[in-house]
């Protein structure tokens, strides 16, 4: 990544795109310290397939948090599925960082 994403629904785009290529490397850097593990073993990362953005709520280059709703298509040996997430973003030193969220799963 060589500009960092300047909105967290950047930032939430650029991280599909990291776990779609398997870049753990990107992933870790754009976690939030208070909340990124050590390390990510994307070995069973699924294959993933569509990202489609639900609802952003603030998020933008002015604000300080934002949330982003979003479903991401994935296919896990044959079988399609659905990651639905809310997730939270802080930004911090004028960069945005993946804080947590919420996750569920769809058919």
């Amino acid at each position: 990544m060589t500009d960092w994403p300047t909105t967290a629904e950047a930032l939430m785009r650029s991280r599909y795109e990291a776990f779609a290529a398997g870049d753990a490397e990107w992933l870790l850097a754009s976690w939030h310290p208070s909340t990124r593990p050590a390390a990510l073993d994307l070995s069973d990362n699924p294959i993933w397939r569509r990202l489609q953005i639900v609802q952003t709520i603030a998020g933008g280059p002015d604000d300080d948090t934002g949330v982003v709703e979003f479903r991401a298509a994935h296919l896990v040996d044959g079988q399609h599925g659905v990651l639905h997430e809310r997730s939270r973003f802080v930004r911090e030193g004028g960069r945005w960082y993946y804080l947590d969220g919420e996750t569920g799963s769809g058919p």
